[in-house]
């Protein structure tokens, strides 16, 4: 048996999956963003096979594994489920319901099939589940640690039930949760005909060899690296409700066909939501969505399975950002996980920096609405539309626009669909000018949407608002991109600006304004064709003063001043160093050097978990005027004076600190 041959029927069959699962799902967030996942399993849990058209992109690498063995016995017709991201760590937050399925020939399991569908609601403290403000995973909605769902073919009514009682749209999420088993079993039926077409011995050996594969090719693009050690940070605008930043940090170590993801050196324990609930494990999917990004950029024809993550070990020490402790709050994990890409982008840029492209926008918000629809009197919760924002810039091209790279799997709602289905008026949905990084080749434009209301007390989230503060990147001379934003009926007398709150009570006729981050640029924008830089004015893309500006093209009544333009790109030095991050984030490390803030982390590491993010906010609390790493030690002191109680870090974390 040829070894694509089997890849490709069960990507065939996983698309089939996809399928079956988006053409009889409840909700627009399943049916038309598409937030879901399908995949087939081995018998040890391990994905083999995902579809290429449909679905989230985040799980190629997945394990059902831990959650597997936390049930007993299966039987034929069983299907298993779980919400809850502290129980066998397959589930990251609590709207994503995993189910899986176990495959039996010959009275023996020999596959599985699985996936998620993220809910639009799961109870708890605000619709949708998700918000920035929660402290703990009980404010989060119902969570089922792994237990049958179906059993030999029926469903548990009582599970059913107890779900209805704890959710705001219970019939969106039953719905959705009965169309993914039935993606399930269309998934065991392919899987039965490749047995049969291939034999059981044939199939179970070819399934292991697709994994193997994926890790040779792995090591493949490993080996072309060259060894070496890179560092990068990047930050996430505030690590709770109008607080302080949260910073991200990754050692990268490439030997031969092997690589270490080392996050020492990230945030504690946040006491919000933005935690990542990774167990632990050392190739969680979730520590290397990132890391599939790169590998497929690097080989489009790279197999997405399981093995590809057998080359990566990463380590994120427990009681970090990264790897929390229970009962953190992990809704909002995908806002960090954004900035987690753009650590491995950023890592990954400097050991390949020909290769790789600028950061992409890297805050997928997504809009929920609770509302009464006045037409027909109902209730109703309901997710808007994500907004994405740009790709950043490529080796060959400029970046993606209105669908950023790594979140461009998120497919927008059209508006007539959100209009019938929700009742809100779209005054706006499309790009925003000057918003994509400059660069010989130019980053993506951010997305920019907005939308009345025309009932009292209309409640919005909308999650992962990020890159108000912290831009995305920009590489090898291209600038950083433009930051988003979020305003309650701008230009008007009663304008507000609400930043990254990602929750607001809106009153009727009011209007909320979304705007996404832009792409990185890529390349010295000063080389970028003039013909190109004219084009992108006259599309609305880039403005005449910014046209001017950050590309030395000069353009008078729509037209080319060719002259004009020689003369003043011929003054200008070009940039040499590898990233541009902005202003802001310039600014704010000149405050917060990196030796300081590894001084921090340091000694963070060393207090008891639950001492931690107290202990930061104190010791930011008290670096006005400071700097540095003496700054980050005289805040420290002035802290422990104030709350003796507070242990000291152990011996080892002071010499270091020292």
């Amino acid at each position: 048996m040829k070894l694509q041959v089997l890849a490709n029927h069960a990507r065939s069959a996983a698309e089939n999956m996809a399928h079956t699962l988006q053409r009889t799902a409840h909700s627009a967030f399943v049916k038309e963003t598409e937030d879901f996942t399908v995949m087939l399993l081995n018998r040890r849990g391990e994905t083999f096979g995902v579809p290429m058209e449909l679905g989230a992109t985040w799980y190629p690498g997945l394990t059902y594994g831990r959650a597997i063995d936390m049930i007993e016995e299966y039987r034929p017709g069983d299907v298993a489920f779980t919400n809850d991201p502290y129980s066998g760590f397959v589930a990251t937050h609590a709207p994503d319901t995993h189910l899986w399925k176990p495959v039996f020939h010959d009275g023996k399991i020999i596959a599985w099939t699985g996936g998620h569908i993220h809910n639009t609601d799961m109870g708890g403290a605000v619709p949708a589940s998700l918000s920035r403000a929660l402290t703990e995973i009980h404010q989060e909605g119902i969570r089922f640690p792994p237990m049958k769902l179906v059993r030999e073919g029926v469903f548990d009514e009582q599970i059913l039930r107890i779900m209805t009682a704890n959710v705001r749209k219970p019939d969106l999420n039953i719905g959705d949760i009965k169309a993914l088993v039935g993606a399930l079993n269309t998934g065991e039926r392919k899987i039965l005909a490749m047995v049969e077409k291939f034999g059981k011995a044939a199939f179970l050996d070819g399934v292991d060899a697709l994994l193997d594969h994926a890790e040779a090719q792995a090591r493949d693009i490993l080996r072309a690296m060259p060894d070496g050690e890179w560092v990068f940070a990047d930050y996430a605008d505030e690590d709770s409700v109008a607080a302080n930043p949260c910073r991200l940090k990754l050692t990268l170590r490439i030997r031969g066909d092997e690589a270490i993801l080392d996050f020492t050196g990230s945030d504690p324990q946040l006491a919000s939501s933005l935690n990542v609930p990774s167990g632990g494990d050392p190739r969680h999917t979730i520590l290397l969505v990132g890391v599939y990004y790169v590998l497929y950029t690097l080989n489009p024809k790279i197999l997405l399975n399981t093995g590809l993550t057998r080359p990566f070990t990463c380590i994120a020490p427990e009681g970090t950002v990264l790897n929390p402790t229970f009962p953190a709050a992990v809704g909002m994990r995908s806002l960090t996980c954004a900035r987690l890409r753009s650590v491995i982008f950023g890592a990954f840029s400097q050991a390949v920096p020909e290769r790789l492209p600028a950061a992409p926008a890297g805050n997928n918000c997504i809009v929920n609405v609770m509302t009464t629809d006045e037409r027909t009197g109902n209730r109703i919760i309901a997710a808007v539309n994500p907004v994405v924002g740009g790709g950043g810039g490529m080796p060959h091209r400029d970046g993606t626009n209105g669908s950023g790279a790594d979140a461009a799997y998120l497919r927008n709602t059209p508006i007539e669909i959100t209009e019938i289905e929700t009742p809100v008026e779209f005054v706006r949905y499309g790009l925003a000018t000057d918003s994509g990084g400059a660069g010989r080749w130019r980053g993506g434009l951010a997305t920019h949407m907005a939308f009345r209301v025309f009932s009292p007390d209309t409640r919005i989230t909308a999650r992962n608002r990020d890159r108000g503060f912290f831009r995305p990147w920009g590489v090898l001379g291209g600038r950083a991109a433009g930051l988003s934003d979020m305003v309650v009926n701008p230009g008007t007398a009663g304008e507000k600006r609400l930043g990254n709150i990602d929750t607001a009570v809106l009153q009727p006729g009011d209007v909320l304004d979304i705007r996404s981050a832009g792409g990185g640029g890529r390349g010295d924008p000063f080389t970028r064709e003039a013909w190109r830089v004219v084009q992108d004015v006259a599309r609305g893309y880039v403005s005449v003063e910014a046209a001017e500006r950050e590309y030395g093209v000069v353009i008078r009544e729509g037209m080319l001043d060719a002259e004009a333009t020689d003369r003043l790109r011929a003054n200008r030095k070009a940039p040499t160093a590898h990233f541009h991050f902005g202003p802001e984030r310039e600014g704010y490390e000149r405050q917060w050097t990196p030796d300081a803030y590894d001084l921090l982390t340091r000694t963070l590491d060393g207090l008891p978990i639950h001492w931690r993010f107290f202990a930061k906010t104190e010791i930011f609390n008290r670096m006005a005027g400071r700097a540095g790493a003496d700054g980050v030690q005289a805040a420290l002191e002035e802290v422990y004076a104030r709350f003796p109680e507070m242990p000291r870090p152990k011996a080892a974390v002071r010499e270091a600190a020292e």
